[in-house]
This record gives structure tokens, C-alpha cells and sequence, in this order.
């Protein structure tokens, strides 16, 4: 029997990162109880993909104009003008990477033209198969920490092989970021580039009115909300039985919505 393609590979550079991990469907026990146990929308989109971590605790404070560094063996606050490396890595790589690399290590922090804006690298680096794309986002349906955003991007990991990083804009001053190391920073999703590819755009159709409406429109409405609602013996997130079913190839015809 043929293994498994491998779709995603994480590759660990800073050892002391935390390993990605499953992303949970219940946002780490932080979803409501009826959500997780009825509601398959939001646990199938809260569990879709991995969480990458921070490679150590560390905190930012901005001051409106310049952005400053700590972690718990630093002395004191410092400033973060340029990029810096992720403590005692630089010689780590050295003494791993081929001649003509050395030197070339990736910097764990990178302050950014525009007022509040940070890179930080997870100390992975990420590689997809082939048509194979990975979404970078923040973790899907849990809180964050406070005090920045995270930006969203796409990376053709299939052919872009280098480090996993991402941009945030810091969102409040002259207060401390706190970053864990055992908080997702990131949450990496694999998609198929045919998902976001333009002929998949284009073939998208818009209905302007209801008048549009097919007759299996209007018997699938009649299926899926009149009558679940005037069912007074309907089970309880009947939805979420059915896409799993379906996930696991058993899929019933005309199952109900939650």
C-alpha cells in the first residue's frame, strides 16, 4: 500500500518552539457549550487547520512612534529599530547551514515602516504539496490577548519555501503586548489553489431578488427552516449528526439545518 501523500510539513528551526498543533474545535474551551455541541459551523471552522505558537514568551510596547522589546532574561526594555534575532540563534544556524548560508539567519522580530507594525517568525518554516496553498491567519473563533491584530495572507508554500511569519499591527500604546509561548499566535490553514483560483471567482452567480428563486430553492427553505422550526420534536443540532456523516461518507438526503 502507497503512504499517504504529505499535503503540509512544518519544519522546527528554533528548537525551542512549541510544536503546531491540531487546531482545537472548541477554541481551546473557550467556545459556549451549545456552540461546540450543536453548532458544526463554527466548531468545523474553529478546528480547520494548526496553531503555531510564538517561539517564546516575550512582550512589545509601543509609544505611538517607536516600538520597544522584552522577555525574561533581558535586563531591561530594548528598542526594536531594525530586526532582531531570536536569542543565542543566529550561532545555532551557523553551525547547521551550509557555507554559503551562514549569516543568513531569519530574524525572530522586524519593526516595519508603517507606525505599529511588527513581523514576528514562528521559528518554522512550512512546505505544501504541489497546488497546495496554506491561508495564515489568526486562530479562527478565539480571543485574543489584546492589544494587536494579526493580517491575513496566502502563501504558495508549494514553490515559497522560507520562513513562517507574520505581520501584526500593534493596537494600543504605552501598555505592554504580552505574547505566550503557549498561546496560538497563528493559525495555519491548507488550501487547494483551485479554492481561490479566478475561473472559481468567475463562476459565481448573484441573485439579485427573489423572484429568482427556483422551485428547489423554495422546497429546500420549506425542508431545512419551516419545518425544523414547526417540529417541536426535532433533535437538537441535527446539522451537525449529518456533516459528519457526510464527512465520514454516509450522507442522508434532505438532513435539516441546525
Amino acid at each position: 500500500m502507497n503512504a499517504p501523500q504529505t499535503i503540509l510539513q512544518f519544519h522546527r528551526l528554533i528548537e525551542q518552539a512549541r510544536l503546531p498543533q491540531r487546531a482545537d474545535r472548541s477554541a481551546a474551551g473557550t467556545l459556549p457549550t451549545r456552540a461546540y455541541r450543536y453548532c458544526e459551523a463554527v466548531t468545523s471552522a474553529t478546528g480547520f487547520g494548526w496553531w503555531v505558537f510564538p517561539p517564546m514568551a516575550f512582550q512589545l510596547i509601543w509609544d505611538g512612534q517607536d516600538v520597544f522589546w522584552h522577555f525574561d532574561a533581558a535586563p531591561d526594555w530594548m528598542p526594536l529599530t531594525s530586526a532582531v534575532q531570536f536569542p543565542g540563534f543566529s550561532a545555532a544556524f551557523d553551525r547547521a547551514a551550509p557555507e554559503a548560508l551562514q549569516g543568513c539567519a531569519p530574524p525572530f522580530l522586524t519593526v516595519l515602516p508603517e507606525p505599529g507594525m511588527v513581523q514576528i517568525w514562528t521559528g518554522m518554516m512550512v512546505r505544501t504539496a504541489a497546488d497546495w496553498s496554506v491561508l495564515v491567519r489568526a486562530p479562527a473563533n478565539l480571543a485574543l490577548p489584546g492589544g494587536y491584530t494579526v493580517f491575513e495572507g496566502l502563501v504558495e508554500t508549494d514553490h515559497w519555501y522560507g520562513p513562517l511569519f507574520t505581520n501584526l499591527r500593534l493596537t494600543q500604546t504605552h501598555r505592554p503586548v504580552i505574547f505566550r509561548a503557549d498561546f496560538p499566535l497563528l493559525q495555519i490553514q491548507p488550501l487547494p489553489r483551485q479554492a481561490y483560483a479566478e475561473q472559481t471567482f468567475s463562476a459565481t452567480n448573484v441573485l439579485g431578488n427573489m423572484l429568482s428563486l427556483r422551485e428547489d430553492d423554495w422546497a429546500a427553505y420549506h425542508q431545512n427552516i419551516v419545518l425544523r422550526t414547526e417540529d417541536p420534536n426535532r433533535d437538537v443540532g441535527a446539522y451537525a449528526v449529518a456533516s459528519r456523516k457526510r464527512r465520514n461518507g454516509r450522507c442522508p438526503l434532505n438532513a435539516p439545518t441546525p
